[in-house]
């Protein structure tokens, strides 16, 4: 008896997932660790309101949810100023990049992202047949220009851009955004993922143009709202384009549960600004003992710091282990020129204690072992 084969493009992929999650570190290690840093979830937590709107959700969690999500994004739809129609909700943004994939990609067809930039978009490009074309970043930033130019020379059907930036924390602000916008090539989709957009500074996210067929806009709960665990993404695009969603999506993919927690927190913009404050706040923090162990902190829009090891890989990397081995969770850029850093995600004091506490030692062993 045999089964049928796999198709060639899945065949052909390594195992390999896009992050080994910390509860895997955690079973391998045979501890937990004392500060959870790598992973870019809010330690600060989700608004209060949220939180007791989804714990007098669970007892109906017997029914699903609201398969066309019809409250959340009317409260969406009104928050941004468009149409409901322009709105679709998925299980957080990855969802929607694994959908926006599968609605136009076909094998062999050209997709341009920047080398280092979020890997998980990669995977959904891969597990489509797509052909990937990466672009070197450029003083720690994703080059617009270059990426523009690539999706031209590749024809490109989707360009991915995440403004501001992970794993770097850098972003361009409105303006550049709008040039890239502009200059899109024709037939090519821009995918902007913009889940980092409420920590960045004002000015950093250009105004919603939801006339134009070649920009989605993507958005999360899990990064400031602090729902990472509800997995609550959106986007924002043209009517046509989001109708198209409705064709593929998994209809009955989010949680009830979680629904009424990102509506919940949607609307308490009171305790989401407190929330930016203090991932403000901590990331002052991390940058502060990143200077005071002779590291360079790269200035973050997002709720996390890279930091600059000043060395090559080879001791980013060891740093990066000596700091699991104090029991302190935290991640590092993969990519080629990136790779000299490690990145720590904004934490409560508690947390950014601990990190402190450890990194002395873990830079003096990491130089010992050099």
């Amino acid at each position: 008896m045999t089964r049928p084969p796999y198709v060639p493009h899945i065949a052909a992929l390594p195992h390999l997932v896009p992050f080994v999650g910390p509860e895997a570190l955690e079973r391998a290690r045979g501890r937990a660790f004392k500060a959870r840093l790598g992973a870019n979830e809010s330690s600060f937590g989700p608004s209060p309101n949220a939180v007791a709107a989804m714990r007098a959700a669970a007892d109906d969690n017997w029914k699903y949810s609201d398969p066309e999500n019809f409250e959340l994004r009317t409260a969406l739809a009104a928050f941004h100023g468009v149409s409901i129609d322009n709105i679709v909700v998925g299980e957080g943004i990855d969802g929607l990049l694994g959908l926006t994939c599968m609605m136009f990609l076909a094998p062999g067809d050209g997709v341009v992202t920047s080398n280092g930039s979020y890997p998980t978009f990669n995977f959904h490009v891969q597990a489509h047949g797509g052909r990937l074309t990466l672009v070197a970043m450029h003083d720690d930033r994703e080059d617009l220009a270059a990426l523009r130019a690539a999706a031209g020379r590749e024809t490109a059907k989707l360009l991915y851009v995440s403004n501001p930036n992970n794993p770097m924390g850098t972003w361009w602000p409105a303006a550049d955004i709008a040039q890239l916008i502009a200059g899109i090539p024709n037939g090519t989709l821009l995918i902007l993922d913009e889940a980092y957009v409420d920590t960045a500074p004002p000015g950093t996210a250009p105004p919603l143009d939801v006339s134009n067929t070649q920009v989605i806009r993507y958005r999360t709960f899990s990064k400031a709202y602090g729902l990472a665990g509800a997995r609550i993404g959106y986007a924002i695009g043209h009517a046509g384009v989001i109708a198209t969603f409705e064709k593929v999506r998994n209809h009955y993919g989010i949680n009830r549960v979680g629904q009424t927690g990102a509506l919940a927190a949607l609307k308490d913009q009171v305790y989401l600004a407190t929330a930016v404050q203090r991932i403000e706040a901590a990331r002052r923090r991390i940058a502060d003992a990143a200077r005071g162990n002779g590291l360079k902190p790269i200035v973050s829009a997002a709720n996390f710091v890279t930091i600059d090891c000043g060395r090559d890989a080879a001791f980013a990397r060891r740093l990066l282990d000596e700091m699991l081995a104090r029991d302190v969770f935290i991640r590092k850029p993969s990519a080629a020129g990136l790779d000299r850093c490690i990145r720590v995600s904004a934490g409560a004091d508690a947390d950014l204690d601990v990190f402190a506490a450890a990194l002395p030692d873990a830079l003096a062993a990491a130089d010992k072992h050099a």
